[in-house]
């Protein structure tokens, strides 16, 4: 696929993120970010527990890769662009990133549509599968009370998507998600397992250890480094592991209107163990909180 063609497409998906939110109800990107509203509409009494939440944890950027260890409301859209260790090269768009939803004080609720696949080889194009994800905070404190965050996540997949660009077996994600800060220095880390359904013979299992190093500045500049180690089981790639480095950086978030604001941000994975499935990995994000 030629150059051209794939700016053609990432435009276009991009333009279709957007129009995802601005296809939010009207009335939800209206509202102020006043949790003292007295009107008490659903909409209104939903945003003001949003803001609840909000104010009882850190105020951190969802790194790069590292799961963000907060709940959060936002529409988020990724694209990755990564060389295989065959030296193929594979796009995605979507990441498994999409809306993500404060529904109480204790939960946030992720819908992820399935991520579109380009590969520049032989290999067929196509999405993957669709995602849910699920967090529960447990204990928390804003900076100035602690500024730390507990949680427990759980994620799955469902196998929407033909192989190779999906998994054809759905697989089960459990998380233990602990954040911490000091002054304008945060630590993320979460620790979980990709446990496939079915077939874990074919995709093998995996434990995941992220660490997200990242430092504020005015709340609107981070820079950030994370450590990204998985540790394989069973599949044809049992009892190996691989480490990559990830620096990158986030602007923002910067308010568009009312409740609505902007973040974007990049970077790049780099493979510092002997034995990985990929080399450079570039990632590109941008995300609409509201």
């Amino acid at each position: 696929m030629g150059k051209q063609t794939r700016t053609i497409r990432l435009a276009t998906i991009v333009f279709s993120a957007c129009a995802a939110i601005s296809s939010l109800s009207p009335q939800v990107m209206a509202q102020t970010s006043s949790a003292g509203s007295d009107q008490d509409d659903w909409v209104h009494r939903w945003l003001r527990i949003v803001d609840q939440v909000r104010a009882s944890q850190p105020h951190s950027v969802a790194p790069l890769i590292t799961t963000h260890v907060l709940l959060v409301q936002q529409y988020r859209f990724d694209s990755s662009w990564q060389t295989n260790s065959n030296g193929a090269q594979l796009d995605n768009y979507g990441n498994s990133r999409g809306l993500e939803i404060i529904p109480n004080r204790r939960l946030e609720v992720q819908v992820a549509p399935p991520p579109y696949i380009v590969h520049s080889d032989n290999t067929a194009d196509g999405f993957g599968d669709v995602s849910i994800f699920t967090k529960f905070r447990a204990f928390s404190a804003p900076e100035g009370k602690g500024d730390y965050f507990v949680g427990l996540f759980f994620g799955a997949s469902f196998p929407s998507g033909s192989r190779p660009n999906g998994t054809g077996h759905t697989v089960l994600s459990p998380m233990l998600a602990l954040s911490k800060g000091w002054g304008r220095f945060t630590i993320q880390n979460t620790f979980s397992g990709s446990l496939p359904a079915s077939g874990a013979d074919v995709l093998g299992r995996a434990f995941l250890w992220n660490t997200a190093f990242q430092y504020g500045i005015k709340g609107k500049i981070w820079p950030m480094i994370e450590q990204n180690s998985t540790f394989f089981s069973d599949g044809p790639n049992s009892g190996k592991k691989q480490t990559f480095l990830t620096p990158g950086l986030v602007v923002g978030p910067l308010q568009i209107v009312e409740r609505l604001h902007f973040a974007v941000g990049g970077g790049v994975q780099i493979a510092v163990t002997q034995f990985h499935t990929f080399d450079h990995h570039w990632i590109w994000t941008v995300r609409f909180p509201f």
